[in-house]
C-alpha cells in the first residue's frame, strides 16, 4: 500500500520513521561559567583625629586643633614634667567631661639638687666607717643609728618627691588651676576661668634655665586670685602660645553668646 507524503494523511496506526542526516554530530551542551565577581574592595579607613570633648562645638574645632597641634608629639608619661591630655590623671574639683588639655610639674632638672643630697646621705655611714669615726658611738647604739639615719633619708627624698609630684598646674578646656603642695596635711589650691584671664607672660633666665628650656608662666586675672605664677615649668614658651590659643577659643565662644 503506498504512502501518502503528506503527514497529515497518515493513519493513526502507521508508525513514523525520521531519518538522521549523515555525518551529523550529537550536539553537547556546555553550561555557560558563572561570573566571577570581584571582591569589593574594602573602605579606606580616614585618618585619625584627635577626639574632641563634647562640650567643643564644631566652630571651636578649628581652635582646638591647633592646640593638639602645638602639644603633639609630646610625652604622656604619668611620671613626666609636661602631661599631654593625661588618661588616668584627674582631680577632685574636675567637672563632668571636663577636657584636661595640659598638666605641668616643675621642670626634672629641678630634682638634682634633692637627689644628690639623698645618694649623700645613703653613703655617710660608709665614709664614716673608713675614716674609722663609725667607732665612737657605742657598739650597742650603732644598729639603731643607722636604721634611724636610713628612715631619715627615705623620709628626706619621699617629701621632696611629693612635693614634686603633687605641685601641679592644671589647663582644662575651661580654666587654670594652680596646686601647691606643701606636705600632707597642707595644700594650696587656686583656679581662674580662662575667659578671665588678661594676660600672659613667660619668662626664662639663668644658664641652666635657657640650656634645659624651664622657666616661669605669669597669668594675670580679673578674677578674685589677679596674680598666677608657675615656675620652673618645662617649654613655658609653648605653654604661653597654648594658653593664648585657648584665650582665642573663649573669645570666640563669648562673641557667639556661648560662653559658660
Amino acid at each position: 500500500m503506498p504512502r501518502a507524503k503528506n503527514l497529515d494523511l497518515i493513519a493513526p496506526d502507521d508508525p513514523v520513521i525520521t531519518t538522521k542526516p549523515k555525518n551529523s554530530k550529537p550536539v553537547t551542551k556546555v553550561n555557560p561559567k558563572p561570573p566571577i565577581k570581584s571582591s569589593p574592595k574594602p573602605p579606606s579607613k580616614p585618618k585619625k583625629t584627635p577626639p574632641v570633648s563634647k562640650s567643643t562645638s564644631s566652630r571651636d574645632l578649628k581652635f582646638r586643633q591647633k592646640v593638639y597641634q602645638l602639644i603633639q608629639g609630646i610625652t604622656k608619661s604619668p611620671l613626666s614634667s609636661f602631661l599631654v591630655r593625661p588618661k588616668v590623671f584627674t582631680f577632685n574639683a574636675r567637672d563632668d567631661g571636663e577636657e584636661i588639655i595640659l598638666v605641668l610639674r616643675r621642670h626634672w632638672f629641678t630634682n638634682i639638687p634633692w637627689i644628690i643630697t639623698g645618694i649623700l646621705m645613703i653613703f655617710a655611714p660608709f665614709l664614716l666607717l673608713t675614716f674609722s669615726l663609725w667607732s665612737i658611738f657605742p657598739p650597742d647604739y650603732r644598729l639603731i643609728l643607722a636604721i634611724f639615719w636610713y628612715l631619715l633619708t627615705f623620709a628626706v627624698a619621699f617629701e621632696n618627691f611629693l612635693s614634686w609630684y603633687f605641685n601641679v598646674f592644671i589647663l582644662t578646656e575651661e580654666r587654670v588651676i594652680d596646686i601647691d603642695f606643701y606636705n600632707l596635711l597642707d595644700k594650696k589650691m587656686s583656679e581662674a576661668k580662662i575667659s578671665m584671664i588678661q594676660d600672659v607672660t613667660s619668662k626664662t633666665s639663668g644658664i641652666s634655665q635657657t640650656l634645659f628650656n624651664y622657666g616661669s608662666v605669669i597669668i594675670q586675672t580679673a578674677s578674685e586670685l589677679p596674680l598666677i605664677r608657675v615656675n620652673k615649668v618645662p617649654n613655658p614658651d609653648l605653654v604661653l602660645q597654648v594658653l593664648q590659643q585657648m584665650r582665642s577659643e573663649e573669645e570666640q565662644e563669648a562673641i557667639d553668646g556661648r560662653l559658660k
